[in-house]
């Protein structure tokens, strides 16, 4: 048997069996998809504007937070950030690019003692700090670290 054929097979036995446990009201598509955004958030083209619509005012620079992304991304349309909080409890963690055209690339609400860890792709225009923003017990805290791009993601 062919790959491409086991390929297929295998794809539509994953996506039939998906459709008959929602059927059946096993799973939620609005638990695993974004039922709840903070649309104003994301629209917002200041940073100043994303921190005040995601509630969060004058946060505490830690020493907790780590980011990890490249120094220098060759290519901004696909840019790697990891960030792992080490503060207990955390509730949220946000990522902004400060000079993006929509700063805020992410933002990740952690429930039930979630490990306080996030890993996605972000698009950048341009040569920025990326900032993570933790909530954690009821206060803020944040770190940042500049990633330089070559190419940019953002139409640049």
């Amino acid at each position: 048997m062919n790959q491409l054929r086991r390929a297929i097979l295998k794809g539509t036995s994953a996506a039939g069996t998906l459709a008959v446990a929602a059927a059946a009201g096993l799973i939620r598509p609005s638990a695993v998809l974004a039922a709840e955004w903070n649309k104003a958030a994301f629209e917002a083209k200041k940073v100043e504007d994303v921190l005040k619509t995601i509630g969060v005012s004058s946060p505490v620079e830690s020493g907790d937070i780590v980011i990890k992304a490249p120094d220098i991304a060759e290519n901004g349309a696909v840019v790697p950030v990891e960030v792992t909080s080490k503060i207990a409890g955390t509730e949220r963690i946000a990522v902004i690019a400060e000079k993006n055209p929509f700063p805020l690339t992410g933002s990740f609400n952690l429930s039930n003692g979630a490990e306080g860890y996030v890993s996605f792709r972000i698009k950048m225009g341009q040569t920025s700090n990326v900032m993570a923003l933790v909530t954690a017990g009821g206060k803020n805290y944040v770190a940042s670290k500049e990633v330089k791009v070559t190419i940019g993601g953002c139409g640049g």
